[in-house]
């Protein structure tokens, strides 16, 4: 077939037309890619800047979040050795307390102990004050005697009884505690040739002393005296010596008397 120049020139034209169209169309496409990349790098850029930032401060938060726990457990720590320390002070609290409480007693039990030995102390110290002195008769004028054998002489009338050791009932002294007494005896009598005046002093029923005078004028005395050692109960006592006699009045001219001097 042949073609005619009108022919070819449109075909011509066609060509071009649709080439344009390619030409337009790869354009267009490559203005939209070109437009995308350049809307979404920014955003890319964006988000990564947003993420560090977030990390960045999440690892702000982590470091803060980090000394604080490391603060707690500090603390932590200081309070549980602060709770051992308490601990330690409560138990020498305790063992202070027990020790208080033991000392205490241990005072209350020395207290009472103290007590009892003061009570003691002071027995002992009354029992220590231990003085008489006693005449055969308080008023009046009287003579004994003479009699056949030793006679036990009571003299009734105490000046002093401290301790009340004495019984003048008995005429007997009775020891209360051990310990050296004196004992002192003074004697008035009638005088005469064969009647002396006499009389013994005794511990037990054992013969001491003796006061004796004798002589045929108006009137005799006589004295002596002794330290005994006494046990707790022995007695002291006075006898009229046989064939003798003696003589008292309210003047007190016949006396007994006996002194703890000291305990043993």
């Amino acid at each position: 077939m042949k073609k005619t120049p009108g022919s070819v020139l449109l075909l011509l034209w066609v060509v071009l037309v649709v080439v344009a169209k390619e030409s337009k169309d790869l354009q267009d496409q490559t203005t939209v890619n070109h437009c995308t990349q350049e809307t979404c790098q920014p955003d890319i850029y964006t988000a990564l800047r947003e993420m560090n930032a977030l990390m960045a401060e999440q690892r702000v938060e982590l470091r803060y979040t980090k000394t604080q726990l490391e603060a707690m457990e500090k603390t932590v720590e200081e309070q549980r050795v602060e709770l051992r320390q308490t601990e330690a002070r409560l138990t020498a609290s305790e063992q202070l307390v027990k020790q208080l409480k033991t000392e205490h007693e241990a005072q209350a039990v020395n207290l009472n102990l103290t007590g009892s030995q003061v009570e003691q102390l002071r027995r002992e110290r009354e029992e220590r004050k231990v003085s008489f002195s006693a005449s055969i008769v308080a008023s009046g004028d009287v003579t004994i005697g003479p009699y056949s054998k030793h006679t036990n002489l009571v003299y009734k009338h105490d000046f002093t009884n401290i301790g009340n050791a004495y019984n003048p009932n008995t005429g007997a002294f009775t020891a209360p505690v051990r310990g050296v007494y004196y004992f002192d005896v003074f004697v008035f009598g009638n005088g005469h040739a064969s009647t002396p005046t006499a009389v013994s002093l005794h511990k037990n029923g054992e013969h001491v002393v003796i006061a004796y005078s004798a002589g045929n004028i108006h009137h005799v005395t006589a004295s002596n005296g002794a330290s005994l050692l006494l046990e707790v109960g022995d007695v002291v006592y006075l006898k009229l010596w046989p064939n003798s006699w003696v003589r008292d009045s309210g003047n007190h001219l016949t006396t007994f008397s006996g002194h703890l001097l000291f305990t043993m």
